[in-house]
């Protein structure tokens, strides 16, 4: 089969579309013939091996990532089915995460993926997993997000601040996203209340203060973000950041202040970890069927080039998802 393959750490000149061998499911295990994949920030900090201090990680290694294919999220049909799986067949219409999506087959735990949405097309599904789990962890699951509280969202055009939008919708809150001139109409589009433009207007300047404050940026200090806070409100750190050229700590920086700092304020400064889960898959499926979650697909590349989508990423200047059609 056809993969995007990657043997060291570098620029996205490094990834190799070439043939291996086809994945073999486990016991516990679907074989999925992908249709779509899409891009994360996770993806190029893979790429890179960066930040440098996160290299011993379970998906960084010293000198090359330990998974040699890219790619988490995907769509697409069953095509083999592991002997201890049950409730599955052959021929459905899957979603989820596991590593080496970037592939024309993927070996997925049963866990990790969960019925496509029936109105969705397999691209935008594919959109959803990483992503919009990681904004449904954050709000509903960490902040526990109230119906009538204020939320505000740095990076609200971004891959998962698009899905934070609609799911702080869902949960009944009142919506502000950030993000840049070119995307207010679409943030709006997605059902925040408010849209403030970043280049006019700093948000935590402005007076304005929030049950909870949701940072996908790391481009703030970690005063300027309690700024924004009411006193025991809730600060959620998972900025991806920007490939800056390499850099010892990137967004973890941020994120390791904010951890040592939040014993000594009042308000509340969290950092979440998104886990692969089949009922927050189930749960998505079911806010998109209701119309409650609608994935925005900035543009799609074919596999063979998939190091153009990364590039796309890294440059700052994608909205909403970049999926891979295969």
């Amino acid at each position: 089969m056809k993969a995007i393959v990657q043997h060291r750490y570098g620029s996205p000149d490094v990834l190799e579309f070439t043939d291996v061998e086809r994945p073999v499911p486990a016991d516990r295990e679907v074989l999925v013939k992908v249709r779509a994949a899409s891009v994360n920030a996770r993806d190029w900090h893979v790429l890179r091996g960066d930040p440098y201090v996160a290299r011993p990680s379970a998906d960084l290694g010293w000198r090359r990532p330990n998974v040699p294919i890219r790619g988490t999220d995907f769509a697409g049909t069953v095509e083999a089915v592991g002997p201890a799986v049950t409730g599955v067949q052959i021929g459905d219409e899957v979603y989820g995460e596991a590593p080496g999506a970037f592939a024309e087959y993927v070996a997925v735990r049963v866990q990790s993926f969960e019925t496509k949405p029936a109105n969705l097309s397999h691209e935008q599904a594919a959109a959803i997993p990483l992503a919009a789990n990681t904004a449904l962890i954050g709000l509903r699951d960490t902040a526990k997000l109230q119906p009538g509280q204020r939320l505000l969202i740095n990076g609200a055009s971004g891959g998962v601040g698009m899905f934070a939008v609609q799911i702080g919708k869902a949960l009944g809150a009142e919506v502000t996203g950030v993000c840049s001139t070119g995307n207010v109409e679409l943030v709006r589009s997605l059902g925040a209340d408010e849209v403030i433009d970043y280049l006019r207007t700093d948000f935590s300047r402005s007076g304005q203060q929030y049950d909870a404050v949701l940072d996908l940026v790391g481009n703030r200090s970690l005063t300027a973000l309690r700024r924004a806070l009411i006193r025991r409100g809730t600060l959620l750190l998972s900025g991806g950041g920007l490939f800056t050229g390499g850099s010892l700590f990137g967004p973890l920086g941020l994120m390791v202040r904010g951890k040592l700092s939040a014993p000594f304020v009042s308000q509340r400064v969290t950092l979440f970890n998104a886990v692969p889960s089949r009922g927050n898959l189930a749960t998505l499926r079911d806010f998109a069927e209701a119309g409650k979650l609608t994935p925005v697909v900035d543009r799609t590349y074919p596999l063979a080039a998939a190091a153009d989508a990364i590039r796309h990423i890294e440059s700052g200047h994608a909205r909403a998802k970049v999926v891979i059609t295969v």
